[in-house]
Order: C-alpha cells, then structure tokens, then sequence
C-alpha cells in the first residue's frame, strides 16, 4: 500500500467514522491515476484507467508484455494490492514520452485516459470553443475576453454568456424601479 492518498492504511479500517479522500485516484470501479509524462513540467500529466481489456496492450507499450500473462499482475484481483507499483510501471514508460504522445498511443489501443490541461491549453481547445465550453465576451472597459461557458446545453433552453454588468451599472433600475425609491430619494 501506499505511504499516503488513495491506498494508505487509515487509523480505521472499517471507514465507519470517515470517508478517506481519493486524492487523484479514480472513483469508479477501475483503478486510474495521474502519471507524469516528459518533460515533467506541472500540466505534463496524463490521467490513465486500467480495465481488464486494455491490461495487454498497457503492458505491450510499456514494455513488459509479460506482466499480461503473469499471474501475480494478470487480473485485476492480482493488481489491486499492488496499484501504486502498477502506476510506477505505466509512469516509467509515460515519463519518457510527452502527454499528447502518450495519449495518441493509448487512444490508439481504446485505453481510457484523459490529459491534464494548463489554462492555456483549456482556452486554445478549439474543440470546447467549439462546443461553446470557453467562450468569448465583449466589455465595455477591458474588452474582449475569453470565460467559461455553460457547461449545460438544453436545447429548449439556451444560455447566452454575457459581460458581467459595471460597477453600479444597475443601481438606479434596481433601487427606483424594484425598491420603488422616488428619483429625489436617490
């Protein structure tokens, strides 16, 4: 097990007093993680799950293509107590390689990963400008700007990402016409 996160020994071992936190592991069924890629900068990260069905072709593009018929790595009850030295194995070969090489290999074989992003990478994502996830919005002071978008598309209930309103921009509309304050009042 590991010294700390997601497989460390808690001083309860029945968790009936706490939920351990997960740290960067999965929290569905099969077992993922984070692993560093080169060339080993803060974002150079790709998120990897281990199924049953990518086990083979994990093992193959790491190098070990023996540790898919070994019976102490074969299966996934023979994985899971030894997760953390199953990921070291996967970043040894990812720590090589840089995060869009490693995904175009893994995506290759159907293994599930994910990259993680810098916020420069998220806002150049041409595929969530596309899908309106990072959005342009024009301001009255500081001008065109790029935000999040909605991140809920309803298709009988469309959300237009406008500029956040002034300092004050609304005061007079708000105290006169919801309050109901007289102009002299104001």
């Amino acid at each position: 097990r590991l010294a700390h996160g997601p497989l460390a020994e808690y001083p309860n071992d029945d968790f009936t007093d706490e939920v351990p936190r997960s740290g960067n592991a999965s929290g569905g069924g099969q077992p993922g993680w984070a692993v560093r890629c080169a060339p080993g900068g803060p974002n150079d990260y790709v998120y990897v799950i281990v199924q049953p069905v990518g086990w083979p072709p994990l093992t193959a593009l790491i190098g070990r293509p023996e540790l898919a018929a070994d019976p102490e790595w074969a299966t996934p009850e023979a994985r899971l107590p030894k997760l953390a030295k199953m990921f070291q194995l996967i970043e040894e070969w990812t720590s090589t390689l840089p995060k869009w090489e490693v995904l175009e290999r893994l995506n290759s074989h159907n293994i599930p990963c994910g990259p993680i992003l810098s916020t420069r990478e998220i806002i150049e994502d041409r595929s969530l400008a596309d899908n309106e996830m990072i959005v342009e919005v024009d301001h009255p002071e500081r001008g065109t700007f790029t935000t999040v978008g909605n991140p809920l598309k309803l298709s009988d209930s469309p959300a237009d990402i406008t500029t956040p309103p002034l300092l004050g921009q609304h005061t007079e509309e708000i105290l006169i016409g919801e309050l109901g304050l007289a102009h002299e009042e104001l």
